[in-house]
Parts: C-alpha cells; sequence; structure tokens
C-alpha cells in the first residue's frame, strides 16, 4: 500500500509539472501573439534592426546565391525559372498598363501589375537581361505616373504597393535614378499616407476582420519596408499599425485553421499575412509572432481538405470551385517553413501554369523547401470557427473517390452566404451535389446592386448564389434564413461510421422548435441525411433541396441521377409516402443571376400536418450502389 501510495503521488507530482510546462508554454505563445499587438516598432527600432543589405523583401542574398545553386541541381527550381523567363518573355510584348478601372476598381490592373513585377524584377536578378530591367524601369513609371491607385477601393492601392516595393527593394539600385525617386514617393504619396485617411470610403479594413484586412495592411508593409530609408518615422508608424491591426483579422483563423470566407478567398488573404510575415522576417528579423497565430499554419490543412480527390473545392461562402497554381504556389510557402511535403505539390513545379501574381516568390519559396517529413491528412475532420465545416472522404488510393464536404455557420459574416447546412458530395470523380459557388461582382455593381448589404432584407439574399434556395440545405416556411443565426457542428464522430450534426434550429428564425441535419458516412459508397425537427404552430412545410447538374430520371420513393457516364441513386427512406420534384434552374430566376449549364434543384416537400404531434424526420440516402 505504501509503494502505490507513493507512485500514485509521484504520478500526481509529475502531472502537475506537465501542466505548469504546458500553462508556461501556452503562456509564452500568448506573450509573442501580443507582441504583435504591442507598439515596438519605433523608428529608432525600424533603423537599428531593418537590413542593411539589399534586397530585404522576401528575398535577400543569401536565398538569391541559394536560387543560383540549386538552378544546376534541383529540375525543379530549374524548370520553375524557365517558366518565369518565359513568362517574362511575354510580358515585354504586353502594351503598359493603364488606369482603367473595372467599375469602381482597379484591382485588376494592380494585380496585374504585381504579376509583372514578381516576375520580371526576379528573372533580371537571375540573367541581369537589360531589355527586362528597361520594362521594369518603364512599367514603373507608368503605374507612378497615374493621378492616384484608386484609395476608394484600398484593395487596388495595397496590391500596387507590393509591386512597386518589390521593383523599389529587388532593382532599385539598377533603376534610373528618376524612377527609383518617383516610385518610392509614389508609395509614401499614392500608398501609405492615403491609409491615414481615415474619413475616406470604404475604410474598413483597417480595424476589419476579413481578407481586406491582411491584404491592405500586408501591402503597407511591403511599401513601408521599401521607403523606411527615406522617411523612417512614417514607415515604423505604419508597421506599427499593421501590428496593431492584423490580429483582428488573424483571430479567423482560430481554433482549427477554417477560412471563414472559404477556399478560394483562404488563399487572397492568406497570402498577404505570408507576405507581411514573410518581408517583417527577411527585413527585421522575425514576424512578431504573426505565423504562429493559433490556427493560422494549421489553415493549409483546411485548404487541402477543402480539396477534393478530382481537385474541385468545397467552395462556401463566396469561393470559386476550381484549384489554380496560385493555391500551389501559396502552399510552397508552408512546404518551406514545416519541411512538410503534404503541401508542396510536386507536379505544379513540374508543369508550371498560371502562378498567378505571386509567381515570382514561388521561385524562392521551392528554393527553401527541404523536405523533413510528409504527415497525411485525416480521413475525417471537424473545423471549428465562425464558418465551422466538417469532411469526409476517402484515401486518396480509394476509387470511389468518396468526398464529402458539410458547413454550418451563418449568413452575416464576410462573404457569406445562406448556405448554413449544405454540402458538396463527389463520388466516382463526380461532383454529384454542388454549391452555387461565386459570381462576377464587376456586373452586379455596375447596376447598383447592393452586393456587400448583408442585412435581413437585403437584395444580396435574392441572388441564387446567396440565398438559401440556392443551396442543397433545408428550408421552412419558403423563408430566408435568419442572417444572425449561427449552425454549430456538434456531436461529430469519427468512428467506423462517421457521422456528424449541424444544428439548424437557430438559422430558422422561429419557424420551428428545433431542426438537425445530420450527415452519416454509410459506406465508401453511400451517405444518409437525416432532417429531424419539431414543428411548431408557424411551420408549415419543410422543403429539402439538393443542387445538381445531372441527368435526372424520377423514380419511386427518389430518383436516379446520371453524369459523365456515371450513376448515383436518391433514395428516400423515411417518410416513404414523400415523393421528389425537380425545379429546373438553366436559364436561372434572375436575369442577373449567375447561369450553371443544367443547374437543377431537386425538392423533397414535407408538408408540417403530417407530422405526428409535431416531430418529423425526412431521410435521404445518396448512394453510388443504384440497386437500392
Amino acid at each position: 500500500m505504501k509503494k502505490t501510495y507513493h507512485n500514485s503521488e509521484r504520478y500526481c507530482f509529475l502531472t502537475l509539472m506537465v501542466l505548469i510546462f504546458l500553462s508556461a508554454q501556452s503562456q509564452s505563445q500568448t506573450d509573442r501573439y501580443n507582441a504583435i499587438a504591442n507598439d515596438t516598432v519605433t523608428t529608432s527600432y525600424l533603423m537599428e534592426h531593418l537590413s542593411t543589405e539589399g534586397p530585404k523583401l522576401i528575398l535577400t542574398s543569401s536565398l538569391e546565391q541559394q536560387i543560383k545553386k540549386k538552378l544546376t541541381s534541383d529540375p525543379l527550381v530549374h524548370n520553375y525559372a524557365n517558366y518565369l523567363r518565359s513568362e517574362a518573355l511575354e510580358i515585354v510584348k504586353k502594351p503598359l498598363l493603364k488606369r482603367e478601372l473595372e467599375g469602381f476598381r482597379l484591382l485588376f490592373v494592380s494585380r496585374e501589375f504585381l504579376r509583372r513585377m514578381t516576375i520580371l524584377c526576379i528573372v533580371y536578378r537571375l540573367d541581369k537581361d537589360a531589355t527586362i530591367l528597361r520594362r521594369i524601369d518603364v512599367e514603373l513609371q507608368a503605374v507612378c505616373s497615374f493621378k492616384d491607385w484608386n484609395p476608394k477601393h484600398f484593395l487596388d492601392v495595397a496590391e500596387m504597393c507590393l509591386g512597386v516595393a518589390i521593383a523599389v527593394d529587388w532593382i532599385g539600385r539598377e533603376l534610373s535614378h528618376q524612377t527609383l525617386d518617383l516610385a518610392k514617393k509614389s508609395l509614401i504619396e499614392k500608398g501609405i499616407k492615403p491609409s491615414y485617411n481615415t474619413e475616406g470610403k470604404r475604410m474598413f479594413w483597417i480595424d476589419g476582420s476579413n481578407n481586406w484586412n491582411s491584404v491592405c495592411h500586408g501591402g503597407l508593409i511591403a511599401a513601408s519596408i521599401a521607403i523606411a530609408e527615406m522617411d523612417p518615422t512614417l514607415a515604423a508608424k505604419t508597421i506599427n499599425r499593421a501590428l496593431q491591426k492584423m490580429p483582428t483579422a488573424l483571430k479567423e483563423y482560430a481554433p482549427d485553421g477554417v477560412y471563414p470566407e472559404g477556399p478560394s478567398y483562404w488563399g487572397y488573404g492568406t497570402s498577404y499575412v505570408v507576405v507581411a510575415s514573410n518581408a517583417l522576417t527577411t527585413a527585421l528579423g522575425h514576424d512578431f509572432g504573426m505565423a504562429e497565430h493559433p490556427g493560422f499554419m494549421e489553415s493549409v490543412n483546411f485548404r487541402l481538405l477543402a480539396t477534393s480527390p478530382s481537385g474541385d473545392l468545397f467552395n462556401f461562402a463566396d469561393s470559386g470551385d476550381k484549384n489554380t497554381g496560385s493555391g500551389s504556389l501559396l502552399m510552397s510557402w508552408f512546404a518551406a517553413k514545416t519541411g512538410d511535403g503534404l503541401y508542396f505539390d510536386k507536379s505544379f513545379f513540374e508543369k508550371p501554369e498560371d502562378g498567378g501574381r505571386f509567381a515570382g516568390f514561388g521561385l524562392i519559396w521551392l528554393s527553401q523547401f527541404e523536405e523533413e517529413t510528409v504527415s497525411t491528412l485525416p480521413l475525417t475532420w471537424r473545423g471549428r470557427g465562425t464558418n465551422p465545416v466538417a469532411i469526409f472522404r476517402s484515401d486518396k488510393d480509394d476509387p470511389t473517390q468518396f468526398y464529402l464536404g458539410m458547413k454550418g455557420g451563418k449568413a452575416r459574416l464576410s462573404h457569406g452566404n445562406m448556405d448554413a447546412g449544405t454540402f458538396v458530395f463527389d463520388l466516382f470523380g463526380v461532383r454529384w451535389v454542388l454549391d452555387p459557388g461565386n459570381q462576377r461582382y464587376y456586373l452586379l455593381n455596375k447596376i447598383g446592386f447592393q452586393l456587400s448589404n448583408h442585412n435581413q432584407d437585403s437584395e444580396r439574399w435574392t441572388l441564387l448564389t446567396k440565398s438559401n434556395h440556392g443551396h442543397s440545405s433545408i428550408t421552412v416556411n419558403d423563408a430566408r434564413y435568419n442572417v444572425d443565426g449561427f449552425a454549430p457542428i456538434h456531436d461529430f464522430n469519427s468512428g467506423e461510421i462517421p457521422q456528424v450534426a449541424i444544428d439548424m434550429t437557430d438559422v430558422l428564425g422561429g419557424n420551428v422548435d428545433f431542426l438537425e441535419r445530420r450527415f452519416i458516412k454509410e459506406s465508401s459508397q453511400s451517405v444518409i441525411i437525416v432532417d429531424s425537427f419539431v414543428a411548431n404552430s408557424t411551420t408549415q412545410n419543410i422543403t429539402w433541396a439538393l443542387m445538381t447538374t445531372a441527368e435526372i430520371e424520377i423514380r419511386k420513393h427518389g430518383a436516379l441521377l446520371k453524369q459523365d457516364g456515371k450513376e448515383l441513386s436518391l433514395s428516400i427512406i423515411k417518410p416513404a409516402h414523400l415523393s421528389i420534384s425537380v425545379i429546373n434552374l438553366d436559364p436561372p430566376p434572375l436575369a442577373i443571376d449567375k447561369v450553371i449549364e443544367n443547374l437543377k434543384r431537386i425538392e423533397i416537400r414535407f408538408p408540417a400536418y403530417l407530422a405526428e404531434d409535431q416531430k418529423g424526420v425526412i431521410k435521404v440516402r445518396l448512394s453510388g450502389d443504384t440497386s437500392f
């Protein structure tokens, strides 16, 4: 007994020590995160710690030597450098950019300029081609001669700032004195100073929590580093502001890395956090804990999990549905930072296509990657946060290519839609259940459509892509969702038969007393969706919906879906007496709606009066085994 007591006492002591250690480690991490919000970059600090070598924005002389060394030893580096060279030759043939707005945006001009600069500047540093240098010079003169960089839409300014800053930092010593002086003054007068016009239009980004925060502050950090020697006080002030304000956007990654604006907007917002972190590290020696913020590094797992085996994205919110080279390129930074081959898309660097506006950065990150490990993604995953999601998928070698993405959340979020409870479903390489995705803003803005208004009565919710009627979810009384209602994901079970539940009650705005959606992975080829509800005196009908582009053959108690030579059965398990109807959505309801070829909505309508004791269940199976 005495020995047992002694071991127990020792166990308690060791447990206490572990808890103290973990608590101290957690506090240490918290201190690093809080360092972002502290006023740490004074003018004297900036001038004392700013690298005196050039370049210092993401690229350094040592990294440049590493790239040149790997050009002869690493086939991927050699191949990607040649891709950049070919892109540079095409850029030289193009006309110079003009200050031409699309609607109220200069954004496409700014992005194209940034793309040109990252490519031209890195190619010039490798090859010292005088033709490339002259082109950089005239490109800079062109954009720096614009009357402004369109500060009323500050994303335009931020992306232009990054492009100009890269040219100043990477090539500045070889530019004409006139061009270099013009570029630095433009960064100050057309880039940084307008950001302090807090009375200007659309300046919400300064304290905002969405991608605007990261993009604008990230671009201004780069601009500040580029002009630090000309105006160190303004540079320090602007870097400080960014360090204080960016945590508002960074907290959205917590706790599991889910980016609430969807996987393609993950690429946009995250890319400028990467730029800020990378630039601060190369210029000042560290990033003030930015990349260590809870959920940020994990967010690359979210991006991978939100990609189906076919390469299509789980395109919730205002996300696009296609994986692009720019996503692979951005992930290479995570690969370089972690040494994890999971994040390295070798196929992209073997056959690069459209690296996007950060194409030149890709060569730097590629040259830094040294594989140390290769992680694996979970087959079942729940991501918590302001717009929670869950993923069930098959192993990459499974020929069924089972992929199921589900989400909760709410509509009143940046780029949020009335899509709580929706899902996408892939099987046999076919997307059977889809999300309508994003649509171009320009045509909507052109007619004065209030797209950014997320209020309950906003016309935003009349659009097929934004309304709950355009998603594969459940609707009560044909009513809009409550924009402030939140649908949490709960009861996540990753066992032998994975399942997850979403509480839709709050989203449905009092039209039912309770409604829960449950997704059950029945097998490697089938999923069951169970909607359980408790009606109240206002409940009239419940409508189950599925969005698809498949051909539909209605059958008793369900339907057979056909697409790309494959088949999927939809079976109504309960109540057996219900049937389906099909609403064609090509053309869509509104002339301004996004057109999706062959789009249809399958509906199952449950009149509330059929519920016994006001309780009801709709249970549906989707299966690749068409014998059901």
